[in-house]
């Protein structure tokens, strides 16, 4: 089956940054969000993303409208029996997802594959939501979706060898290196290596060690990594990794991948990142 129309879930940052990617790769979108307000919110990401790139003159004005016109928006799950693949990225509770699925399994052609971006959560446990896992699958991208080159293709138990090449196939029209990993294990490859990571981390500016500017200057000018721990945290917010990190614990039943005291006191104090404008770093 041909793929010329993808369906996102989620107009958030991940949905709206997969949204536009496809878009700008020559797909048709059917994005979809609970509210138009988050609809909009997700269209000003899209639009204020590539205006950047033509003031820099890597896209013209006419491609920029060209990708925006390709992008529909809709609060109607009904609208995705029109999409060829329909892609989840909603917030990282099981619940909610199971419930997408449950949606998409009744809505979508029997022969539309149902992918979820998660980053850590078991693609089993999800696929077992619809009457197809063998159709459903973990496309997970990373933020921005739109820069960043990698995409982690997921089986769960019952995901089919031919999901896996189509989703293979699509990753390499959107102009992504893509991995596959062939077991449902929690947090896949970059978050099972990561998260361990951003522990160690926390730990050693907890013991006072080092600053967290230091922390962060060792790991970048040390393993040439492009953002240190901390800076990474904080923009991808960190009340997304403590509940990796939870979720970790929980799967593992392991108290290494418990998250630190000091991050259950940021938590608290709502200090979960840039987007609340102070995390490890503050930003007002």
């Amino acid at each position: 089956m041909a793929i010329q129309t993808i369906g996102i879930v989620g107009a958030g940052s991940m949905g709206s940054g997969i949204a536009n990617l496809a878009a700008l790769n020559g797909f048709n979108v059917i994005l979809r969000d609970i509210e138009d307000r988050f609809l909009e919110n997700g269209m000003k990401r899209i639009a204020g993303f590539m205006q950047k790139s033509v003031e820099r003159g890597k896209m013209t004005e006419d491609e920029k409208e060209a990708t925006l016109g390709r992008i529909r928006t809709t609060t109607n799950m009904e609208d995705f029996k029109d999409a060829d693949l329909v892609i989840e990225a909603v917030i990282e509770n099981m619940d909610l997802k199971k419930e997408v699925f449950q949606q998409l399994d009744e809505i979508t052609r029997d022969e539309v594959i149902l992918a979820t971006n998660t980053s850590s959560m078991s693609i089993t446990e999800i696929a077992a939501a619809t009457k197809r896992p063998d159709r459903v699958a973990g496309l997970h991208f990373f933020n921005p979706a739109q820069l960043m080159k990698l995409v982690e293709i997921v089986r769960g138990y019952n995901t089919s060898d031919e999901t896996v090449e189509q989703l293979k196939a699509v990753a390499e029209q959107l102009k992504k290196e893509s991995v596959v990993v062939n077991k449902d294990t929690p947090g896949f490859i970059v978050n099972r290596v990561m998260i361990p990571h951003f522990i160690e981390a926390i730990r050693l500016l907890e013991e006072g060690v080092a600053s967290a500017e230091d922390i962060d200057k060792a790991v970048k000018f040390g393993l040439n990594y492009p953002m240190g721990p901390f800076e990474l945290q904080d923009y991808a917010g960190v009340d997304i990794g403590y509940y990796v990190m939870e979720y970790f614990q929980k799967e593992f039943d392991d108290t290494r991948f418990a998250p630190p005291l000091l991050m259950k006191q940021m938590m608290r104090a709502g200090r979960v990142g840039k987007k609340a404008g102070a995390g490890f770093y503050d930003y007002e």
